[in-house]
């Protein structure tokens, strides 16, 4: 087969390093060569490749796109080379024994013969739009999400809101969330919050805000509407450790939800850590035991 060429490398990106077999054709009686090296994914590390890559002569460098892993080894090394980078799909070996070094190499044997076809990558300009576009969609969908919950749990409690205003999450509609939070259940109270062109509905959010809200709903409500960060950040896990917990995303301390707190002010779901006193082992009576005591 046909050597397009002769100096070809092969990436196999992960999360921490990087697998790079550089494919030296052979002439003549000279075999063909290869050699892998590993590389961390760290940027000097990645500089550092770009500097061997060019001692080595490589004309041609072939990158596996594994994830977002790919992205600092073709950002960095695409202004000294030419990059190609391939979908994993495009470019998987044959079934069998499969190792980083095995794909590396594959890598810049399928460069080496021209038999990739490269992925596009677009331009700067394009792809910080594209992740502005993104991110914002993104934020919005989630967004939906907890607004579609928030409504959800004011269902459960009896609250009809949305089915009179547009929005529970607007000013008029956090207002009398707000207020649900403080403890006002009276719904003349509440309707009387209404903003601007709201306030013509004051007798049916009259009748809407009439349900069987309590501390629980109280609660729940507060962990969709605060979003600003208390305390220190913590590492997930239990979700009863303390009071500085991060964002109100997750379910937040224990010890403030009026039914899961008892009347010394401890969590229910926390274990009682007094030390018990040790009741001595009795070990069994033996054989010599047994007959002594038919005796």
């Amino acid at each position: 087969m046909e050597v397009i060429h002769p100096r070809c490398a092969g990436i196999d990106v992960s999360k921490r390093d990087a697998k790079v077999c550089v494919r030296i054709q052979g002439r003549g009686r000279k075999a063909t060569s290869s050699t892998v090296t590993t590389w961390t994914s760290m940027a000097s590390s990645i500089l550092a490749l770009r500097e061997y890559l060019i001692a080595e002569q490589v004309t041609w460098v072939v990158v596996e796109s594994t994830a977002a892993y790919w992205k600092p080894f073709y950002f960095l090394l695409d202004d000294a080379l030419n990059v190609m980078l391939v979908n994993a799909r495009h470019v998987r070996n044959v079934p069998g024994r499969k190792t980083d070094v095995s794909d590396a190499a594959w890598l810049a044997e399928l460069g080496a013969h021209g038999l990739v076809r490269a992925s596009f990558v677009p331009p700067e300009p394009i792809r910080v739009l594209r992740d502005l576009t993104r991110a914002r969609t993104t934020i919005a969908q989630a967004r939906t999400k907890e607004i579609g919950r928030l409504e959800t749990l004011l269902e459960d409690a009896g609250i009809k809101l949305s089915s009179v205003a547009c929005e529970i999450t607007g000013v008029s509609g956090r207002a009398m969330l707000e207020a649900l939070i403080a403890g006002q259940r009276d719904p003349a109270v509440l309707a009387d919050l209404a903003k601007r062109q709201l306030r013509k509905k004051i007798p049916a959010l009259t009748e809407a805000l009439q349900g069987r809200f309590n501390d629980h709903h109280a609660f729940m409500v507060r962990l969709y509407l605060d979003r600003r960060p208390r305390g220190r950040h913590r590492p997930p896990g239990c979700p009863h450790r303390g009071r500085d917990q991060t964002l109100s995303t997750r379910p937040g301390p224990a010890r403030e939800h009026p039914g899961l707190v008892t009347s010394r002010r401890r969590c229910v779901h926390r274990r009682d850590r007094r030390r018990h006193e040790r009741v001595p082992h009795r070990r069994a009576p033996g054989v010599l035991g047994r007959s002594l005591a038919r005796q």
